[in-house]
């Protein structure tokens, strides 16, 4: 059990750090320099890309309190399938290899903090 949880610790540490990193440029960073980068922040509403900030922020810092990191991780599995099945609508499935591999490792979270619990 302490190799899972140690395990467990390594990712949800670099799972929050990129999505507390992902929330503080969704929320920080001026929209026109992140539609440089990832072109759909350009294409809808300001207002949901500071929205999916705030999310983001939150699943980030959650992962790391340790009564929250399951429920945490469960969001971020569903943020993940949200964020997979926008990208296909609007014709991007290239690029949801990276919300995939972030669900699977979220979920992996979920289960072993579920487990250990």
């Amino acid at each position: 059990m302490k190799v899972l949880n140690s395990i467990l610790w390594i990712l949800q540490i670099l799972v929050s750090a990129l999505f507390i990193y992902s929330g503080c440029m969704k929320l920080f960073m001026p929209i026109d320099h992140q539609a440089a980068m990832y072109p759909w922040t350009g294409q809808v509403a300001p207002g949901f890309v500071r929205f999916m900030g705030v999310i983001d922020l939150l699943g980030g810092i959650g992962l790391l309190i340790p009564l929250l990191a399951m429920y945490a991780a469960s969001g971020i599995v569903l943020l993940m399938v949200c964020a997979s099945v926008f990208h296909i609508a609007r014709g991007e499935a290239s690029v949801i290899g990276f919300n995939i591999a972030v669900a699977i490792i979220a979920a992996f979270i979920a289960w072993g903090r579920k487990r250990l619990a």
